[in-house]
């Protein structure tokens, strides 16, 4: 078994665990994170894409309302290559009360968030595929925020400081020794080596799987209620603002423009496994009913894909234990030292991805007091390494990139402008990553084709710099193809069956990819995405 040792070890490889990495480390902590699986796989990368002005929340829960207006300015600063500045408006249509309206500026004004109503007519001018009977409208700070480039840019922070970070490394114990954490045991399930982590304290940043990582060090009945949400992106933008309804939180009552498309979401419904999210039929038709509110004619626009994630809830006695719609957004800290005599263990859960380097600073400083070491947070100092420039992103960004470098570097994903430089430097850095993995990171396979070109493209250049003989990487282009479908089948109508059966023919026709040489049973198991 291997040996390591470190001051703090954070279990869960989301926003929260990484911004908990960054933050220890910039207080001079010896830091090491446990995942899993990739970075940003769970929570942090099955959302919207929204990076909240506190707008949703000024009357559900004014608390996460002031948190998220002042994590927004912050979050923006941090993460320029990150964070599109687009602005949002809250819609009254004609299916809403316009009287609550009155109840969001009220709830605005008290938590802090600059909202500002404007006439219908300049909602109009400013987003012509509106719904031209709404009532009402009112602007806000609303941003976008590409979870994945926000998270490798706090992990680049983090190791600049000297955090480490374990990949595909499953926890299997928490080691408690006379009610005092010592150690976390993990095994590597691409090395297949054991790993022991010596180690003063442990942050659970599990999300939706926080309860399960708390019971290894025997701290049970930890109340994480995973709440899984659906979301659809269409084919391209039909709004350049985030648009919400003015109303109390509901389901599919946002739209989000994410690079070049936008997102619906999204439900909420309490799940008992966040291991398994299903993408019900009847809720993809609703999320597209919900649209035409916002959007007349958004049925007619291509849907490309869909997906699910669980959200982190705590459980609220206020509301019914399945009624995860109305359990509050705001984060929690759980101490295990006062709940449940174990020394050196914390879990955070809750909160929000625009919340991420607030609650990281929140329980470090829980930490700090817990260990008697007081050492100031200084994330907020300094902006993510290699994003110095410090303009925020816009659309049209790699565009502008890929008429620099046309010449130089062959495009292998047109639908994301991402070339073959940019996918051999990252294979470089990354030598046993999957399609998947770098698809978080170079948004490859993530178009209207949803990888039917591209794959194949990645997977020749894969094989022609030697990354693998051809049986390995013809399961990783087959893995990478079936984690596609799982967001394909749900939205199989109209021009999308149309785009899938001409990937099917190239795939099953030509290729006959079901039927080529596959790799060893084991290691195609120790690839696999989760």
């Amino acid at each position: 078994m291997k040996k390591l040792e470190t001051d703090v070890v954070v279990i869960g490889g989301g926003a929260t665990g990484v911004g908990a990495l960054r933050d220890l480390a910039m207080r001079g902590f010896r830091a090491i994170l446990v995942e899993r699986a990739d970075l940003g796989q769970g929570t942090t990368g099955r959302y919207h894409g929204l990076l909240h002005s506190g707008g949703r929340y000024v009357v559900s829960d004014p608390r996460s309302a002031t948190e998220c207006a002042e994590e927004n300015d912050i979050i923006t600063a941090l993460h320029p290559d990150a964070v599109e500045a687009t602005g949002g408006l809250f819609v009254v249509t004609p299916y809403d009360d316009p009287a609550f309206g009155d109840e969001f500026l009220k709830g605005a004004q008290a938590t802090g968030v600059w909202a500002e109503e404007i006439s219908v007519e300049e909602a109009l001018r400013r987003e012509p595929r509106l719904n031209p009977g709404i009532k009402r409208a009112f602007a806000v700070n609303d941003k976008t925020v590409d979870g994945w480039a926000m998270l490798w840019g706090a992990v680049r922070s983090a190791r600049k400081h000297g955090g480490q970070v374990l990949t595909y490394h499953r926890v299997d114990d928490i080691v408690v020794d006379n009610g005092q954490v010592v150690a976390v045991k993990a095994h590597g399930t691409k090395t297949g080596e054991d790993v022991q982590i010596d180690c003063r304290f442990v942050i659970n940043a599990g999300g939706p799987w926080s309860g399960q990582i708390a019971a290894m060090a025997g701290a049970e009945e930890v109340d994480v209620v995973p709440g899984r949400g659906i979301m659809i992106a269409m084919n391209h933008r039909l709004v350049n603002r985030v648009v919400n309804r003015c109303i109390y939180p509901a389901d599919g009552d946002i739209i989000v423009p994410v690079h070049t498309v936008c997102i619906i979401g999204t439900t909420d419904v309490k799940v008992d496994d966040p291991d398994h999210l299903e993408i019900p039929r009847n809720e993809v038709q609703q999320m597209l009913d919900a649209g035409e509110a916002l959007i007349p004619g958004f049925r007619d626009a291509r849907a490309v894909h869909a997906w699910a994630g669980a959200r982190p809830l705590v459980k609220d006695k206020r509301v019914s234990a399945d009624d995860t719609r109305h359990m509050s957004r705001g984060m929690s800290i759980i101490d295990h030292q006062a709940r449940d005599g174990i020394s050196g263990l914390l879990t955070i859960a809750g909160g929000k991805l625009t919340t991420y380097r607030l609650m990281a600073k929140n329980i470090v400083d829980v930490m700090c007091d817990q260990m008697g070491e007081h050492r100031p947070c200084r994330t907020t100092e300094e902006i993510m390494p290699g994003t110095e420039r410090g303009h925020n992103y816009t659309v049209t960004h790699r565009l502008a990139d890929r008429e620099k470098d046309r010449f130089e570097s062959q495009i292998v994903c047109e639908c994301e402008l991402m070339n073959r430089k940019m996918f051999t430097q990252l294979l470089d850095s990354q030598p046993n990553a999957t399609f998947d993995d770098l698809r978080r990171q170079l948004r490859l396979g993530m178009g209207p084709c949803q990888g039917g070109f591209c794959s194949m493209r990645a997977a020749g250049i894969t094989q022609e710099i030697g990354r693998g003989d051809v049986k390995d990487i013809t399961e990783l282009m087959r893995l990478f193809l079936k984690n596609r479908w799982i967001g394909l089948w749900p939205i199989l109508f109209g021009r999308q069956v149309r785009q899938t059966a001409l990937d099917d023919w190239i795939f099953q026709g030509i290729l006959d990819i079901e039927h080529v040489p596959t790799a060893d049973d084991q290691e195609i198991k120790s690839k696999a995405v989760r």
